[in-house]
Order: C-alpha cells, then sequence, then structure tokens
C-alpha cells in the first residue's frame, strides 16, 4: 500500500461520499423490511424524499468531496516519497480530468456556483 502521510485518512472522504450517494439512491424508495417481521405502527413504508434542490446540493457536495480526495491522495502519495513531483503533477491532473464531466446546478440560494 502507498502513501501514508496522512494515515489513509483520505479514505473517510471517500465513506462520506459513499453515504451521500446512499442517501440520494434511496431517497423516496420503498423501505424493504425482511420477510415475516412484524412492523411497527410507527416504521415508514418510504426512506424520506429529499426535494430536488436538496439532491442536486448533495450532488455538488459529493464532486466536491471527490476533488478533495483527490488532492489527499495525490499530496499523500508526494509527501510519502511514492510520487515525484511530476508524476504528482501527471497523476493530479489525469483524476481531476475522470470527475470533469460534472456541471454544476445552480446553488440553491441563487447567485454564482463558487466554482
Amino acid at each position: 500500500m502507498s502513501g501514508g502521510a496522512f494515515d489513509y485518512n483520505q479514505r473517510r472522504i471517500q465513506d462520506i461520499i459513499e453515504y451521500i450517494e446512499y442517501e440520494i439512491e434511496r431517497s423516496g424508495k420503498k423501505i424493504d423490511y425482511e420477510p415475516g417481521i412484524n412492523r411497527g405502527p410507527w416504521e415508514l413504508e418510504y426512506n424520506y424524499e429529499y426535494p430536488k434542490d436538496i439532491i442536486a446540493e448533495f450532488k455538488k457536495g459529493i464532486h466536491i468531496l471527490k476533488q478533495a480526495y483527490i488532492y489527499a491522495q495525490r499530496i499523500d502519495w508526494l509527501l510519502s516519497g511514492d510520487d515525484g513531483e511530476d508524476s504528482f503533477r501527471e497523476r493530479l491532473k489525469e483524476d481531476l480530468k475522470e470527475i470533469e464531466h460534472f456541471k454544476p446546478i445552480q446553488p440553491m440560494w441563487g447567485g454564482e456556483t463558487g466554482y
């Protein structure tokens, strides 16, 4: 395993990304309870459905977190001696290019997207 300057904590950013994606995926969908288990009347039939503007903000947040993860990973490898300065620049550029297809959505509060 390479890196280690940050004790591999950039993985926590990836965990956050995955959790937000999970929340988006299950938003408003029927909850699958195990067959044969009685549900109480207080238990919901559907997951909470986030409004579209909130989902849009979640998606923007995911993009920003992906950028943060990429920067943390590339800097980690540079500081740990796994990458030199040239490979740092090249890999950073390549990794960021992989997520550039994202099109920022207008923020729910109006104004500029900020990037």
